[in-house]
């Protein structure tokens, strides 16, 4: 079993029901932090010193508060640390259930098991911790379809915010003048107006309401 975890969460009531499950596996040595970046620097720190985590597990959403960070989430970090230090094995526990951001970790990232907080959280995260000593991948029930095609087409990070924006309500104007200001190519309106356009074909969808309703019920966004 693992012998080194560092946890990075900036909830200590979820912590402690983490420091719990580590225990309950044996795993004594854990360091806990709120922040991304130290997290981050940990984990560098201890390679430099010869004695390296043998398993991050990380939050993705982080308040903001008064310090600044370089890396504001969860996802930022496990790029971050995947894309330097590969061969470090990453459990996200997180609220989130979107499937598209679950793919994406997993997919872009390798990231090594997926654990959805919830009653039944800590007992999967007992489940996950043990499939990633034995090389295997792990994802919470409730997330698991999230590398499946036929339930989660293929489409664009682009795709993303531009459904999240017709969710919140915005016109595709609005979401024009949004993506401008966000540098987000294409922003033009004649742009939004196809993409949304070829959304609604894609997904089947009678017209923008229907789009989001359909792409929420997938978990998209």
């Amino acid at each position: 079993m693992f012998k080194k975890v560092l946890i990075s969460d900036d909830l200590d009531c979820i912590n402690q029901g983490v420091l719990a499950v580590l225990h309950s596996l044996g795993i004594e040595n854990i360091t806990e932090v709120v922040y991304c970046d130290d997290a981050f620097l940990k984990v560098e720190r201890a390679i430099l010193d010869k004695a390296p985590f043998d398993l991050l597990i990380t939050d993705l959403s982080y308040a903001p508060d008064h310090r600044e960070q370089t890396f504001t989430s969860g996802d930022e970090l496990i790029a971050a640390l995947k894309s330097k230090y590969p061969e470090l094995p990453i459990i996200a526990y997180s609220v989130e259930d979107r499937l598209q951001r679950v793919r994406s970790l997993v997919q872009d990232h390798k990231l090594n098991a997926y654990v959805c907080k919830g009653r039944k959280g800590l007992e999967q995260l007992n489940t996950a911790i043990t499939e990633v000593f034995n090389d295997e991948n792990y994802l919470s029930p409730q997330v698991e379809n999230a590398l499946s095609k036929k339930t989660t087409p293929l489409i664009a990070d682009y795709d993303i915010s531009l459904m999240e924006q017709l969710a919140k309500g915005s016109s595709q104007k609005e979401i024009s003048d949004y993506f401008r200001d966000q540098n987000i190519q294409p922003n033009s309106l004649s742009s939004i107006e196809k993409r949304v356009g070829k959304l609604c074909v894609h997904f089947k969808a009678k017209n923008a309401i229907h789009l989001v309703a359909m792409v929420k019920d997938l978990g998209l966004i």
